[in-house]
Formats: structure tokens, C-alpha cells, sequence
């Protein structure tokens, strides 16, 4: 029974109590018995007037929590023109509409936040209280490149993916540039509040062009100070040397010969050594790609057809994996003969001898999309990060040239590329193009 019920029932007991011993005190005297028992039926009336008013704030505040509880915040009461009971009413109204108006702004600001992170070019992840993945925005799943493609609700440890396991290792604060060949990125993780508790988080921001950038000014300023040194030296050099070669003949007989053969080595030498620079040079002085259609799989073949005799002395087997796609790509013939030079040569010093180079060229979400993969030794764990670095290079009489002219030409090109280990062993390089 309810508490208003009970009260009900506690002042009709009394008020029938009261009127059974006013009956029996006053059976002589009608007149005052029927006044007696017009005052207990007006008290009855009053009393349950009284209760009914007592118990009209409780009734409209247990509605109103049941429809705070279902999240109803639509619903307003009306004024009853009683002074208490407006006031609460006033009270309760206001407060609906502020959490109306919050509910409202919080759901737009979600709205907006979840907007921005589908655009944001930087990725993001977001763990819950027991280190599981409750969101990763589009350009986080792109990075994270899950096999699967499965990373909500599960930790990072458990996705088989380099960069997850990376991140695993950051410490809350920490900022880390990580990545491989073609792609680099800072990661950070800190922490927010949610329900009194930390959650982690991580940010990773694309450095790969920033650092490219800033890489290529500073061996471009090397490249120019060291070739201005040494051209002006290997001139001056090479012109005394002709022409002490001309007093050659004003020596004996038994000191021409040894003279004449070590000016000729110096000179060879000077030689070699513009050469050497030149090279440098080249990487300074790549010119503009100058586009036009060309057909991919043509310009390949043409190249292979090249490098033919070197493979065969190499017993390297090299063919094309399915049918190749026909692309037809706008680009700079010469420059991307020399991308391709660059790496399938690569390939072939990665194998040695006896092995096989696999070249596929498919579509990659409408792009066409290039994958060159030997089975050779595979790129050293220590040097993914650096495989586009200039100057860095894992031969032992390397330049670290190569991969950085394959790197810029791409670059100008605007084609996504990279160069990976494969798990079976070996390399592989691909490039994705515009179209």
C-alpha cells in the first residue's frame, strides 16, 4: 500500500472513530450530534483536500525522474496557480531545457568531431579503460593496414600490423617518429577523462614530405658547396697535368714511360672523380617531369629487353605475374626508364644469382598499381627507416644515390610508392599511379 493510500486510510479510521463516540455521547441531544457529524464530514472532505495537495509535488517529481531516466527532456509541466508548487514547476522547467540544450550542443559537437576525424589527414586512435580499440578513424585504418581489416574491440598488441605493434610501445607523453621506406609519421599518445577514468590515445601526423623537404635542402646545399670545391680543384688539376704531359718528352728515356703512365693515372683519376660528382649533381638538377601518355607495361618490356643480357649472366628469371593490366599513364618517359632501371637493377644485386623477379600491374581501387618483388636478401630490420635517405645505402660501395633519384622523380610525379620486406623473403617495391 502507498504511503498516500495509508494516510487515506489512517484519517477515515479516525474520523469514524470520532463519529462512533460522538454517536454514542450524544444519541440524547440530535441536534448537536448531527452538527458534530457535519463537522467530521467537512474535516473528512478538508483532509483528503489536504493530502491530495501534499502529495501533488511528490507525484510530478516522480514523473518527472521517470522521464529523466528515459532521457526525456521534451516534456514540461504547467503552472497550477499555487505559489509552492510553481516555484518547483519554474525550477523544473528550467532545468529540462538546459539539459535539452546540452543533449542538443553535445550531439552537434559529436557530429562535427566525428566529420572532422573521417577528413582529418592525421590518424587517430582511441583505446577504452582496458586498452581496446573503440575507434580509429579512416586514415588511422589506412596506416594500420589490419590484414583483416578488424581492429575495433581489440587491443593493439593483437593486430598483425607493424605499426600497431609500434604503438603498443609509446609511453603516455611520448612523441615518436616512426614508419618505413616512403613513409614516416610522429606518433603521440596521451590521455583523457572519461567517467573519472584514463583513457589513451593516439595521433599519428604524416612527416614523410616535411622531412623530405627539409632532407632534400640540406644535401642539395652539400651537394653544391662540394661540387663547386671539387670542379674548381679538378680543373685546375687536370689542366696541369696535360700539361706536364707535354714535358714528357724532355726525360730520359727509362723515366718517360713511368711518368707518362702516372700523369695519365692522375688524369684518369680527375676524370672519375667529375664523374663521381656529377652524379651528385643530377640529383640536384632533376628537371620538371615533362607528362605524356605512355603505356606501362610497353615502357617495362622495352626495359627489360635491355637488361636482358646482365639477368641471363645473373640467372635471374624475370616475368609478369597473371595478365597484366593494360595503363595507359601520363608521365615522363625518360625519368620513369630511370625509376625502373634504378629498381629492377636493385632487384637483381638484392638476388645475386639464381633467382626470380615477379612484376605485376593491376588496379588499386580504379589506379593502376606497379609491384616489383625479387627474392633476394630483404631489407636489414635497421635500415627501413632509412632505405630513402641520401647517401644511405646497404652495398658496400653504394652511393645512396639511386633510391633517392627514384624517390624524387616519383615525388614529382605526385605516385604514391614504397618498398617493403616480404614475409616469404625478399623485396618488394610498388608504386601506385595517378592514372
Amino acid at each position: 500500500m502507498s504511503l498516500r493510500a495509508k494516510i487515506l486510510v489512517y484519517l477515515a479510521l479516525i474520523h469514524l472513530s470520532l463519529g462512533a463516540v460522538a454517536l454514542f455521547i450524544l444519541a440524547q441531544n440530535r441536534l448537536m450530534l448531527i452538527a458534530v457529524e457535519a463537522f467530521f464530514a467537512v474535516s473528512i472532505a478538508l483532509g483528503f483536500m489536504l493530502v491530495r495537495s501534499f502529495f501533488v509535488p511528490l507525484t510530478m517529481i516522480r514523473t518527472g525522474a521517470e522521464l529523466i531516466q528515459e532521457g526525456d527532456f521534451t516534456a514540461r509541466f504547467r503552472e497550477v496557480g499555487q505559489s509552492e508548487m510553481d516555484d518547483l514547476i519554474r525550477i523544473y522547467n528550467r532545468m529540462i531545457d538546459r539539459l535539452r540544450e546540452e543533449r542538443l550542443t553535445l550531439r552537434e559537437q559529436h557530429t562535427f568531431l566525428d566529420r572532422v576525424l573521417d577528413a582529418s589527414p592525421a590518424g587517430v586512435v582511441t583505446l577504452d579503460f582496458d586498452g581496446r580499440v573503440t575507434l580509429v578513424n579512416p586514415r588511422a585504418e589506412r596506416l594500420i593496414q589490419a590484414p583483416d581489416g578488424a581492429t575495433i574491440g581489440r587491443r593493439l598488441g593483437e593486430i598483425d600490423s607493424a605499426l600497431a605493434r609500434e604503438l603498443t610501445s609509446i609511453e603516455v607523453g611520448e612523441s615518436r617518429v616512426v614508419g618505413g621506406p616512403g613513409l614516416r609519421l610522429k606518433c603521440s599518445r596521451a590521455e583523457f577523462y572519461d567517467q573519472g577514468f584514463t583513457r589513451s590515445f593516439f595521433v599519428m601526423e604524416e612527416l614523410t614530405e616535411e622531412l623530405r623537404a627539409s632532407e632534400k635542402a640540406a644535401y642539395e646545399k652539400i651537394i653544391r658547396i662540394l661540387s663547386h670545391e671539387v670542379n674548381n680543384s679538378v680543373g685546375a688539376v687536370s689542366s696541369l697535368l696535360d700539361s706536364a704531359r707535354n714535358y714528357a718528352g724532355q726525360l730520359g728515356e727509362e723515366d718517360r714511360t713511368d711518368f707518362v703512365s702516372a700523369v695519365d693515372v692522375a688524369i684518369a683519376r680527375m676524370d672519375r672523380l667529375n664523374a663521381f660528382m656529377k652524379s651528385f649533381a643530377d640529383v640536384v638538377r632533376l628537371p620538371k617531369p615533362r607528362l605524356a601518355p605512355c603505356d606501362v607495361k610497353k615502357l617495362i618490356d622495352d626495359i627489360l629487353i635491355l637488361m636482358q643480357p646482365e639477368m641471363e649472366r645473373r640467372r635471374v628469371a624475370c616475368a609478369w605475374e597473371g595478365a597484366p593490366a593494360g595503363a595507359v599513364v601520363r608521365l615522363d618517359r625518360s625519368q620513369m626508364e630511370q625509376v625502373l632501371v634504378n629498381v629492377l637493377k636493385n632487384a637483381m644485386e638484392a638476388i645475386g644469382e639464381d633467382g626470380r623477379i615477379s612484376l605485376r600491374l593491376s588496379s588499386d581501387h580504379g589506379r593502376p598499381s606497379l609491384s616489383v618483388a625479387d627474392s633476394g636478401c630483404g631489407i636489414p630490420g635497421d635500415a627501413r627507416a632509412q632505405i630513402f635517405t641520401p647517401f644511405f645505402s646497404t652495398k658496400r660501395d653504394g652511393r645512396g644515390l639511386g633510391l633517392t633519384v627514384v624517390q624524387e622523380i616519383l615525388s614529382q610525379h605526385r605516385f604514391e610508392f614504397s618498398l617493403e620486406a616480404r614475409p616469404e623473403g625478399g623485396a618488394e617495391f610498388r608504386v601506385r599511379f595517378s592514372g
